[in-house]
């Protein structure tokens, strides 16, 4: 299982004193409001920095992190993943799960016939939908529906599903 979670991607410096224009990559960006630390893995380095300040700009968070100082040092940045560790992620709800998680598990039918393996995981907005990897490569996609997704099991990296008419 993925220990880091992206939580967002610098996408420049914003102003001159070392702030970082950063587009969020979680559902929801006040979960910022609430960190008190990110790891950032630029092309440079990976290091973790303390949060000093968090505002929001249109769709953007804008973060001040010790040790960024000034418009140069920021720009250094640009690119830069910031990352939280599984204990500092947002917990899930249940029958939620992380995509990272869902990444590469197993998915059988309900009479344990393999269809694949989840390679992708699509967010539409109204319900995500698994991007499934058959044997053959062709891909099949399954909405995440209660109607279609019977079971999910992180652990031993298996989800059963209903084939409903028409799906395949």
């Amino acid at each position: 299982m993925e220990d880091l979670f992206t939580v967002g991607v610098v996408t420049t410096a914003h102003g001159i004193k070392g702030e970082l224009k950063v587009f969020p990559t979680t559902d929801d960006a006040k979960r910022f409001k609430k960190l008190k630390e990110v790891i950032v893995r630029s092309k440079h380095k990976t290091e973790t920095l303390k949060v000093e300040s968090v505002k929001f700009f249109k769709q953007f968070v804008i973060l001040k992190l010790e040790g960024i100082d000034d418009m140069d040092a920021a720009y250094l940045y640009k690119n830069a993943e910031l990352c939280v560790t599984r204990d500092n992620a947002v917990k899930c709800d249940k029958d939620e799960y992380f995509i990272a998680d869902l990444i590469g598990i197993k998915v059988y039918d309900e009479e344990d016939n393999l269809i694949g393996e989840i390679s992708d995981v699509i967010q539409t907005g109204a319900n995500d939908v698994y991007e499934i990897k058959r044997e053959d490569d062709s891909l099949v996609y399954i909405p995440a529906i209660k109607e279609c997704i019977l079971s999910v099991d992180i652990t031993s990296g298996v989800m059963k599903i209903h084939v409903m008419e028409g799906l395949f």
